[in-house]
């Protein structure tokens, strides 16, 4: 199919988060942009895709993903992870700074930014390293990254290790013209050194060492208290923990300017699917119980947290199947994340759809300041839209379009199928298969 041709979404249920629209409807794109919405649309000159029945969204927005190049490319590259990202839906993701070289300065958010163009699967925000080298002890180069565009920073899987160093990013990160936003990986290292999975009845049983709540809820609520203090954009990666959704819930009603995310996985598994010791479920901060799981669906539906983010972890097969103490944590997500949410969640009535396409594209669009993503489906706003089929159920099973297939959801039938993923104007997926 040509490049950006005049095409027509015929018929589907449009629901954009961002104008509040949720409806039957055309949608006519041409020359990358969104021409005319309306009904009964049609006319001389444009291919017709018949989406009755179908779901039309603004495209799918990831704040979590681990696309591991440069560095890593045993794991995963910038072209098979942004692959993955469109077969799963997704316009826009942003790539943690756990490369290597680490992206701690310009240059590798230059050099990730222009693979990404090269592949032309989805436009990749690069997150940048709140300290040097991860190292946790000087702050990086913000300045620099910012003005090549980054918006978001995060020391993803190191914690922010003091106060003292989250306080001044915090305050250095609002002196910018931009909003900048402080994310971290909220785990205090000293309470799960050694720990695989959730420290709780299972892990007892299983003879695996823990890695408790606690850890968590501690960095939260010391994070929201840096924040309180001097202001700066916060968000909480990943939240597992009841109680830490309870911390966040609080601080909003204080206005603490604060944002968080859950995982498709902390969203649907507990902890006693590591019975079986599948290191699929080995992830971090690890799956919990019953309890937590259900606080993070309530929290998701009631706005308390506002994304839903996948942090996608592909690893080298070889390392995955190993002896679960010696299996690196991590789960891929960007293919299932969509369908996963619509099985567990918005089938069962615990979110509403609209609810849940505002968590996984205009909310993360907004945090991550990806202009151009997210919405609304206007005229003449760029092209990023995601058709799927709410009804069709298939089985989760490699070979994937990522690189790896370290899979939670691995064995899973789930319903909800992504035919059309459409990135300024140009279908990166048709009938479900990567263009390219």
């Amino acid at each position: 199919m040509p490049e950006n041709p005049s095409l027509l979404f015929r018929g589907a249920r449009v629901v954009d988060p961002a104008s509040g629209f949720d409806g039957v409807i055309d949608v006519l794109v041409a020359d990358g942009a969104i021409a005319t919405v309306g009904e009964r649309l049609g006319g001389a000159g444009e291919e017709a895709l018949e989406c009755s029945g179908m779901v039309l969204t603004p495209g799918l927005v990831d704040l979590h993903t681990h696309l591991r190049e440069p560095g890593f490319e045993q794991k995963e590259t910038i072209e098979t992870g942004t692959r993955a990202a469109a077969v799963g839906g997704f316009t826009a993701v942003s790539s943690m700074a756990n490369t290597d070289p680490v992206t701690d300065h310009a240059a590798i958010v230059a050099e990730i930014r222009e693979k990404s163009a090269a592949a032309g699967l989805a436009d990749v925000f690069p997150v940048g390293a709140i300290t040097k080298g991860l190292g946790g002890e000087s702050i990086a180069e913000l300045g620099e990254m910012v003005e090549a565009g980054v918006r978001v920073f995060s020391d993803d899987g190191h914690c922010v290790p003091t106060a003292r160093i989250l306080r001044n990013a915090l305050i250095y990160a609002k002196a910018f013209p931009h909003e900048v936003v402080i994310a971290d990986h909220c785990e205090d290292p000293s309470l799960v050194e050694g720990g695989q999975m959730h420290e709780g009845v299972y892990s007892f049983t299983l003879g695996l060492a823990g890695r408790p709540a606690e850890a968590e809820e501690m960095i939260v609520a010391r994070d929201l208290a840096m924040a309180r203090a001097v202001g700066g954009r916060l968000h909480v990666c990943h939240l597992s923990t009841a109680r830490s959704v309870d911390l966040i819930r609080r601080a909003k009603a204080e206005g603490i300017r604060v944002t968080a995310e859950v995982t498709p996985h902390h969203l649907v598994f507990t902890d006693d699917e590591l019975v079986t010791y599948d290191t699929n479920f080995k992830v971090n901060p690890p799956i919990r119980t019953a309890e937590d799981r259900d606080a993070l669906r309530s929290g998701l539906a009631d706005g308390t947290i506002d994304a839903i983010a996948t942090d996608h972890a592909p690893h080298a097969v070889e390392e995955k199947e190993a002896e679960f103490d010696r299996s690196p944590p991590g789960t891929i997500g960007l293919e299932t994340a969509l369908a996963a949410v619509l099985t567990h969640l918005v089938g069962p009535g615990l979110l509403a759809l609209p609810r849940a396409i505002e968590a996984m594209s205009t909310a993360p669009a907004r945090i991550l300041g990806a202009v151009g993503h997210g919405g609304p489906i206007e005229v003449g706003k760029p092209a990023n839209l995601t058709v799927f089929d709410p009804r069709e159920e298939w089985l989760v099973e490699p070979p994937f379009a990522s690189k790896a297939r370290n899979a939670a959801f691995a064995g899973s039938r789930l319903s909800g199928r992504v035919l059309y993923t459409m990135l300024r104007g140009d279908l990166t997926v048709l009938e479900g298969k990567a263009t390219r």
